[in-house]
């Protein structure tokens, strides 16, 4: 979650009041927050000592959803509505005298569809700030580009001072070397290729340079007059920067994903408009559009939402009236009100600093906050049940019982492994429709989602090489595979793996140990040639860059047809009386391949085994999960 600190004096003062510690840090907790640490015992000894010091602060942790909290101005207006200390705000829109005719305009180049092409603004007029405010601004746009905006990948912050700037604005997409301006804190102007380089040294910047650095074309934000405004997602230009003396401001984002572009834009004119001279107004732009259609932005009207006491009162073991319902919801910023038809319906106005409420059960869940969790209270469940393994765990559990019982120790690599651990290492190639990968992976590590368990048990061998011989292990777990037919875009699936790893090679170690699991698991041993056999399993050789030649075998399982439907039963007789039958591979077994135990640095023969679990669930007895 991420952490804002805050100055404890200033908070106070937007309070109305002072707590100490524990006071603080019980209103934080009664809200959903945490009060991480409080700094003034360490500046108060910093001044004993002679040490600089700041003021004292307040780290607080926030929900990683509520970005409507991530400013001092959000935190202090949340906690203020919550103590009903005040209302919440309503903020509006302020046209121009002239009306919707005389809104700025920016024009949307169809340009930019090849690389950010959403784009939304709102303009703050009349604003005073301090250095404090000024601070507070610059940092909630530093706190939404690491949070939502994903470090500006999919939205980016601009703010300028509209007075120096001539509208109508336009938003184009052009080519870096035909780009050029002076960057903030820069007098000189540079093109976009000579800002790439000079910002790669530069250590604020530098991270965002990959954004739009290989693209032909990079955005570009000019006014009537061909000043450059911003360059997004790297740099404003001087020319339009914000000073304390900036009385009236336009803020640009642009994006690549138009949820986040209008919470983003919404956020940043809803916390900042306090500051204006009418609080809480907030002056719209019309967006002109590639096809000639026309917008207005920022849309800050409230979302409708229904919700209902019985389902609050159900979910919380409550007994509220609709009435009482609504006053909870209030203290937490929304607009509640009974509807006159239906005692038991609440109509819920959402205003627009909170995106976080999607479903009826935010609504419970805010107003069990303003209840008090603590207060909530406590009953025994009206029914009493016991719990039963997954079908997929029990079986796990056989195998991990027999092979213990056989002398293998079981271990527990990461899910996660590199590339190279994954693909390269056992000699297989990488299809890019197999394996999950890290989009930004932290370190190379941890690259992929394994999709087998025998990197994860060659490296514990790795580092166990002092181990006395035989090394005998075995893992149980998932393995992730893509899949384009599920929502999710992929598939875990329980294996079973082994590694033997002693002075001989020990083939017929890990055909025993898929004997014994098959035998336990009860699935007979058949002939692949035998086509009388309904069910069973048999092993038949095979190539495998990961095995040694003439030394691997493929896993085959034979299951029994169980048809539904009339003309399903009529195909499986069919299919049984020809002995036709749909053999399954479930995985593979052999002798280690050298080159294989070379990149895993060891320097003894290993046979290995795995197969999947997952065709022997259906034979199991049916108990109730998710997935039937």
């Amino acid at each position: 979650m991420p952490t804002v600190a805050v100055d404890k004096a200033d908070l106070w003062e937007r309070l109305g009041q002072e707590f100490t510690t524990d006071e603080f840090d019980k209103l934080c907790f009664d809200y959903g927050l945490e009060l991480d640490e409080d700094t003034t015992e360490e500046v108060e000894e910093n001044i004993k000592k002679g040490l600089p010091a700041e003021r004292p602060q307040l780290k607080i942790e926030i929900p990683a959803n509520r970005y409507d909290l991530l400013c001092i101005e959000g935190i202090a207006r949340a906690l203020l509505v919550f103590l009903q200390k005040q209302d919440a705000p309503k903020y509006k829109l302020v046209y121009p005298k002239g009306g919707e005719s005389d809104l700025l305009t920016v024009k949307i180049d169809p340009s930019t569809a090849a690389i950010r092409p959403l784009f939304a603004c709102a303009i703050l007029r009349n604003i005073k700030f301090t250095e404090k405010s000024y601070a507070s601004f610059i940092d909630l746009q530093d706190k939404l580009h690491q949070n939502i905006c994903r470090r500006r990948q999919l939205v980016a912050i601009g703010t300028h001072d509209l007075d120096t700037l001539t509208p109508p604005f336009r938003y184009e997409a052009k080519a870096p070397s035909t780009i050029k301006f002076a960057p903030l804190g820069k007098t000189q102007e540079y093109t976009a290729e000579e800002l790439m380089t000079l910002y790669e040294g530069e250590k604020h910047l530098a991270k965002y340079l990959h954004i739009i650095r290989d693209s032909p074309v990079y955005p570009i934000i000019y006014d009537s007059k061909d000043q450059v405004l911003s360059m997004p997602p790297i740099i404003n230009s001087d020319h339009s920067k914000i000073t304390l003396n900036t009385r009236n401001v336009f803020i640009d984002v642009t994006a690549t994903d138009q949820t986040k572009l209008d919470i983003v834009v919404n956020m940043v004119a809803t916390m900042f408009s306090e500051y204006c001279e009418e609080p809480f107004t907030i002056e719209p732009v019309k967006i002109i559009l590639p096809n000639g259609q026309s917008r207005i932005t920022p849309d800050i009207s409230a979302r409708q939402m229904t919700a209902h006491a019985s389902y609050v009162n159900s979910c919380t073991g409550l007994r509220l009236s609709s009435t009482e319902v609504a006053t909870l919801l209030k203290r937490m910023s929304l607009e509640a009100s009974v509807n006159p038809d239906n005692s038991d319906e609440i109509t819920v106005s959402i205003p627009p600093t909170r995106p976080d409420i999607f479903h009826e059960c935010d609504i419970m869940e805010d107003a069990a906050i303003a209840y008090g969790f603590n207060n909530l209270p406590d009953k025994f469940p009206a029914t009493s049940t016991v719990g039963q393994p997954l079908a997929i765990s029990k079986l796990s559990d056989v195998v991990r019982l027999e092979w213990a019982l056989a002398g293998f120790i079981e271990v527990l690599p990461l899910i996660l492994c590199s590339h190279e651990d994954n693909f390269e290492w056992l000699n297989h190639e990488d299809d890019n429709k197999t394996a999950v990968k890290i989009a930004n992976p932290k370190t190379l590590e941890f690259q992929v989602v394994r999709t087998t368990l025998v990197p994860g048990l060659l490296k514990t061998i790795r580092e166990n090489r002092s181990h006395a011989l035989p090394i005998k292990i075995f893992e149980s777990s998932d393995v992730v595979f893509k899949d384009t037919t599920r929502e999710r875009q992929a598939r875990n699936e329980r294996h079973a793996a082994a590694v033997y790893c002693n002075k001989s090679a020990g083939f017929e170690i890990v055909h025993g140990m898929l004997d014994r699991a098959m035998k336990m698991l009860e699935i007979p041993r058949i002939s692949s040639q035998d086509s009388s056999a309904t069910t069973g399993y048999y092993i038949k050789e095979t190539t495998d860059g990961m095995y040694f030649p003439g030394r691997a075998a493929n896993i085959y399982y034979r299951s029994k047809a169980r048809p539904s439907g009339t003309i399903s039963e009529l195909k499986g007789r069919v299919e049984s009386a020809l002995h036709i039958h749909h053999d399954v591979q479930i995985g593979s077994l052999g002798i280690l391949h050298p080159t294989v135990l070379e990149k895993f640095e060891i320097n003894f023969p290993c046979s290995a085994l795995e197969f999947t679990l997952e065709p022997f669930k259906k034979q199991m007895q049916k108990v109730w999960t998710n997935e039937d």
